[in-house]
């Protein structure tokens, strides 16, 4: 039994840097991972996808090239020389994080599967089947999630693909079918459509993008469906089965049955805690009916120190979540600050073209608040930016306290959406007021710039 003062398990976005900084710290530090140093976000989330993204937009750019004065004869698209790309990029990432690990002194890295055997005695079990029992005053857990596959009578019969999975594809699907209308299936099935596939999307909600607001649920669908993927709503799958070599969808959308017969079928329809190894009973930390783990706004489970970070504990599953709960943790355990969860920001991109980012509170959660607020909207159509480099899908829209002028919250549905989203979420947390920014002096002609023109429906 070896005794450390602190141990990580997962070594994603949010356990390798507080492992390091731990250890940094003079605590000798233990981190273990079961599978791949970097987590999700780098093996085959945000990394690999993205880069995947590019090259996608590359070739769909090059088709339309023609509106811009620019003939291009021909497009190919090399899915295997694109996967190369992103593989190249997600093995720079993955060793740096390996070797900052290496590089850290009083740090030392488990692979392996790890379960409590106690409250603060973890067994590391190795791919070779040999065991090793270790335990620490501090444990840290930030193991993610993993991809929920939906009861659908017939899913176990096929070779259905995951968002891991479908990134080993090394030929373009013929005809792809996604299960889930939402951020990782909209993004999958743009990137495939441009890269040549037949694209069916089936979203069991009456519409795609649920959570948003319903101006932007409509405009993402417009231009999905203008790059003719098909997408259906309001869909119950009844059966999936083979039909020959091809996977053969049965569903019911509205009221209208129907089959469809693919080469491909991805689910997409969200992802789940990996707590079930955990054998979190034998520690006393309690999880919701989900699995994720119960937390405090120090990030602190129920039982003294053990913390959850990341996707684990449940709420917003992104990557630079996990890296603010990390930053929350370290600097409240070491430099002695009292930081918290409570009231930050939570901004997020979805990487379709346009891109779809938010910030603060929707249309739809403002009224369902009474809140007294007032709308700003400008079509992207309408932006000098977007009109010169001919990216006008989408829109810009605000919710702004009719009191105060605050911004409460922001949808940006438009090419580099996230950059202009992060001005906004700036400006929120300076307590800048839509008028100063009706007002404000941005560099003409960029994106940012239309910012002037969204507050002017405010602000005349």
């Amino acid at each position: 039994m070896k005794h450390y003062d602190a141990i990580i398990i997962g070594a994603g976005q949010a356990g390798v840097p507080l492992a390091k900084k731990m250890a940094e710290a003079g605590k000798k530090t233990a981190i273990i991972e079961k599978r791949l140093v970097g987590g999700t976000c780098i093996n085959d989330g945000c990394t690999p996808t993205k880069a995947m993204i590019a090259s996608a937009k590359a070739a769909y750019q090059a088709r339309k090239a023609s509106e811009l004065g620019i003939i291009i004869s021909d497009v190919n698209v090399d899915l295997k020389k694109v996967k190369k790309r992103a593989d190249s990029i997600v093995k720079m990432f993955k060793g740096s994080a390996e070797d900052g690990i290496e590089e850290t002194k009083g740090l030392k890295l488990y692979m392996g599967e790890a379960s409590f055997a106690s409250e603060k005695e973890i067994v590391v079990k190795g791919k070779d089947g040999t065991t090793e029992t270790l335990t620490a005053d501090l444990i840290f857990i930030n193991i993610g999630a993993k991809t929920i596959i939906p009861e659908i009578d017939g899913i176990e019969e096929i070779d259905y693909l995951t968002s891991t999975s479908i990134l080993d594809l090394e030929e373009i699907p013929e005809h792809l079918v996604i299960v889930g209308g939402n951020y990782i299936g909209l993004e999958f099935g743009q990137m495939f459509s441009r890269f040549g596939s037949q694209v069916t999307i089936l979203e069991q909600s009456p519409v795609i993008l649920s959570k948003e607001d319903d101006d932007i649920s409509k405009a993402v669908t417009e231009f999905l469906a203008a790059e003719k993927i098909d997408i259906n709503t309001d869909v119950k799958i009844n059966h999936i089965g083979w039909k020959g070599d091809r996977i053969e969808t049965t569903i019911t959308s509205g009221k209208k049955d129907k089959k469809i017969t693919a080469t491909h079928l991805l689910i997409a329809v969200g992802r789940a805690p990996q707590t079930q190894h955990l054998h979190l009973e034998n520690c006393g930390v309690e999880t919701d009916e989900h699995g994720h783990i119960l937390v405090n706004d120090k990030l602190e489970t129920n039982v003294k120190g053990i913390y959850a970070l990341g996707d684990v504990k449940g709420g917003p599953a992104f990557t630079h979540i996990a890296y603010n709960d990390y930053t929350i943790v370290y600097r409240n355990l070491i430099e002695n600050t009292n930081l918290s969860t409570a009231d930050r920001p939570v901004p997020y991109c979805m990487f379709t073209d346009p891109q779809l980012a938010r910030i603060g509170l929707s249309e739809r959660e403002a009224k369902a608040q009474k809140l007294d607020y007032q709308v700003a909207v400008l079509p992207m159509k309408n932006v000098a930016r977007g009109i010169e480099t001919n990216e006008t899908s989408g829109l810009m829209k605000a919710i702004v306290d009719a009191k105060t002028d605050k911004i409460l919250g922001a949808t940006i549905l438009a090419s580099e959406g996230g950059e202009i989203m992060s001005v906004l979420q700036m400006a929120m947390q300076g307590g800048i007021t839509s008028e100063q920014i009706r007002y404000g002096i941005f560099a003409h002609p960029t994106y940012t710039e239309s910012l002037n023109n969204l507050f002017m429906k405010i602000h005349q």
